[in-house]
C-alpha cells in the first residue's frame, strides 16, 4: 500500500491570505508543516498541493515536492484528489497546511487505523478542548461522534449545545490531519458539494451526507493551527519552546 501525505496550501486564504508564506522562526509556515510531515513513520512520500506559483517555488527551494493544481478548488480536499490523480496513492494523508505544530506521532495514529480497516472512507484526528473560549470559535471546527466512536456530524457551532443542561460537557475539535482512500477521493469529487458541507464550510460532512463511514481517534497531543494572525503570534510563542522544532531549526 502507497501512503502518501498531501499538505493542500493556497495564498487565497479568506480568513488569513497569505498564510502558507508567512514566517514563523525563521521558516514559513509551510516548511514546519513538510519537516513535521516527513518524520511519520507511515509516509512513503510527502507533497504539497498548490495552484500558486509562489508556493510551488517556495517547496521546491527548500527541498520538498510540490505539484500544481488548478485555482478553482473550493475544498482542500478537492485539490487533494485533483493532485491523487497524478501521485497515484492508495491512501492520500489530508495534512492541512495551517498546522505548523503537528507532531509525526498524530499523523500515524490515525492512518494506521484506515490502514487496516478498509471500511472507513475517511479518518478525522480529534482532540478535547481545553480553552472555552475555542468553544464558541468558529474556526474551530467541533466533532461528536456516534455509539461507536465514529464521527456523526461536524460543526463550527458548539456541539453538542449545553442549552438544556448545567452539567459538564466535553467538547472536541478537529486536527486537520484525515487519510482518505484513492476510491473514496474519486467518490468524494464525484458526488459534488453537499448541503450540509456547503452549509458549514467542512467538506468531511460530504462524507457523512453519503453515507460513508468516518473513523475518529483522539489525541491527547495538542496542536494549533493557524487562521488568525492572532494564532501566528500564539504560534511563533509556543514554537519557540517547542521540543520538535528544536530537531530541525
Amino acid at each position: 500500500m502507497k501512503i502518501v501525505a498531501i499538505i493542500p496550501a493556497r495564498m487565497e486564504s479568506s480568513r488569513f491570505p497569505g498564510k502558507p508564506l508567512v514566517d514563523i522562526l525563521g521558516k514559513t509556515m509551510v516548511e514546519h508543516v513538510w519537516l513535521r510531515t516527513k518524520m511519520s513513520k507511515l509516509l512513503d512520500e510527502v507533497w504539497v498541493a498548490t495552484p500558486n506559483k509562489e508556493i510551488f517555488d517556495v517547496v521546491e527551494k527548500f527541498g520538498g515536492k510540490a505539484i500544481m493544481t488548478r485555482p478553482d478548488h473550493t475544498m482542500a480536499m478537492d485539490r487533494l484528489a485533483e493532485a491523487n490523480e497524478t501521485i497515484l496513492a492508495d491512501l492520500v494523508v489530508n495534512v492541512q497546511g495551517d498546522e505548523p505544530l503537528i507532531y509525526p506521532e498524530m499523523i500515524d495514529a490515525i492512518t494506521k487505523p484506515l490502514a487496516e480497516d478498509d471500511s472507513y472512507a475517511c479518518g478525522t484526528l480529534v482532540q478535547k478542548i481545553t480553552d472555552l473560549s475555542e468553544v464558541e470559535d468558529r474556526n474551530r471546527v467541533k466533532v461528536v461522534r456516534d455509539g461507536k466512536g465514529d464521527a456523526l456530524f461536524y460543526s463550527r457551532e458548539p456541539i453538542p449545545s449545553k442549552a438544556k443542561t448545567k452539567e459538564p460537557i466535553s467538547h472536541y475539535k478537529m486536527v486537520c490531519v484525515y487519510p482518505i482512500r484513492r476510491e473514496s477521493l474519486r467518490d468524494f469529487t464525484n458526488w459534488g458539494m453537499a448541503p450540509l458541507e456547503t452549509i458549514e464550510s467542512i467538506d468531511l460532512l460530504r462524507f457523512l451526507e453519503h453515507g460513508a463511514k468516518v473513523k475518529v481517534v483522539e489525541t491527547e497531543q495538542e496542536t494549533f493551527n493557524v487562521d488568525t494572525e492572532a494564532d501566528l503570534i500564539r504560534v511563533r510563542e509556543i514554537m519557540r519552546n517547542d521540543p520538535l522544532f528544536k530537531t530541525y531549526q
